[in-house]
């Protein structure tokens, strides 16, 4: 009887191993669909920043950007909101948490008079701690020539 069963008992044991193939097939999946999604996770607004030559700072882990875009609209996160509504705005996102540093980015388009109006409301909302953002890296050549010639004109 070639496929009977064998009264012995040795070849029907149970096997005390787990089946770790399957897992390892989920966990590769998973990989691959978290490194394709991590990318579309970041938050974009799309605004042209000025460049700076300061040393970059260690952001935090959720930072919170107020964004000045080029037609001077504000915007909180991604959301966009009107000036009388940002004090509640930032109140809501911060749980009334005064001491949370505000990263304030504008496009360079903006004006320095609209940035410190800006800069006033998050004032007068108790919010003191601002941090500036521009793009990391040198200025143009056109830029660090202009910014040298005006230094060598003053008295």
């Amino acid at each position: 009887m070639a496929g009977g069963l064998h009264h012995g008992g040795d070849d029907l044991d149970e096997q005390h191993e787990i089946n770790v193939t399957p897992f390892i097939d989920v966990m590769l999946v998973l990989l691959i669909i978290f490194m394709v999604a991590a990318p579309l996770s970041t938050v974009d607004v799309a605004v042209d920043l000025p460049v700076s030559t300061a040393k970059p700072q260690p952001r935090p882990d959720k930072p919170l950007y107020l964004t000045i875009k080029a037609d001077r609209s504000l915007a909180l996160g991604e959301d966009q909101i009107e000036r009388g509504a940002l004090a509640s705005a930032l109140d809501a996102r911060t749980e009334s948490d005064r001491n949370k540093r505000i990263f304030l980015r504008a496009d360079k388009t903006v004006p320095y008079g609209e940035l410190m109006r800006v800069m006033n409301l998050l004032r007068a909302a108790g919010y003191l701690k601002i941090a500036l953002v521009g793009l990391e890296g040198a200025e143009d050549n056109a830029g660090a020539r202009e910014g040298t010639s005006l230094r060598t004109r003053q008295p």
